[in-house]
């Protein structure tokens, strides 16, 4: 599903950001990066949904080479791909409602379809009675989960998620979590930078550290313990 082969990429000519990034992850995994700030994660994350290209090697999205995509390809590949940002990037003047909807708009799905399955995942997330208010009127966490809403109300094939649980409490982190948990049992390949290491050791998934933009250890899925828990 991912594949990234000999990836490096600077942002200056004397700082690399990533260098020599071999990585591979199959259809339906789950799989957190970690490292310390400015080890590489986001990056790499925003290499994923091509918001940045590298100076070198290949990065294949469902056997696609999206390095030699032209522009106007990019918004299709996106399609297929929900990312909650580090900063949420919501529509603040917007309604809860008009966030999440806005991905199925985009997609052309009729007026009706829009509102049972905006609704519906709003409800999942136990927030379909706020759909009518503008997210800035909204708390941290549920801003928090009108992105996840937004990443995932089209059921994409990949969700990339950058440190979603950085402000919550641990009743949320679960929370989110599961979330995530039941998006990959429904097929969603799910890649999540975090810090969090007592929530990368709870999982039981598989890990790839990264330090100064190089992969310094991988860790598969555990395969003794509850595997169903977070």
């Amino acid at each position: 599903m991912i594949q990234l082969h000999n990836v490096s990429l600077a942002y200056q000519t004397d700082a690399s950001a990533l260098n020599n990034i071999n990585l591979s992850i199959g259809k339906g995994e789950f799989v957190f990066l970690t490292g310390p700030s400015g080890a590489g994660k986001t990056t790499l994350l925003r290499l994923l949904y091509a918001a940045l290209t590298p100076n070198r090697g290949q990065v294949l999205i469902d056997g696609q080479n999206i390095t030699r995509m032209s522009p106007s390809q990019i918004p299709l590949l996106r399609r297929s791909i929900g990312v909650v940002f580090q900063d949420f990037k919501l529509l603040q003047n917007r309604t809860v409602f008009e966030n999440v909807a806005i991905t199925l708009e985009v997609l052309g799905w009729g007026r009706g379809d829009i509102g049972k399955k905006t609704m519906h995942i709003l409800k999942q997330m136990g927030i379909e009675s706020k759909y009518n208010l503008i997210t800035e009127r909204l708390s941290g966490g549920e801003q928090q989960r009108v992105a996840l809403s937004r990443a995932l109300v089209n059921d994409p094939k990949i969700l990339l998620a950058d440190e979603p649980t950085g402000n919550l409490d641990d009743a949320n982190k679960n929370q989110i979590l599961n979330i995530f948990k039941e998006a990959n049992i429904r097929g969603t390949t799910v890649v999540v930078a975090t810090h969090d290491r007592r929530l990368i050791e709870q999982s039981h998934k598989r890990l790839v550290m990264l330090n100064k933009g190089e992969i310094v250890e991988q860790m598969e899925k555990e395969t003794t313990g509850d595997d169903q828990a977070f």
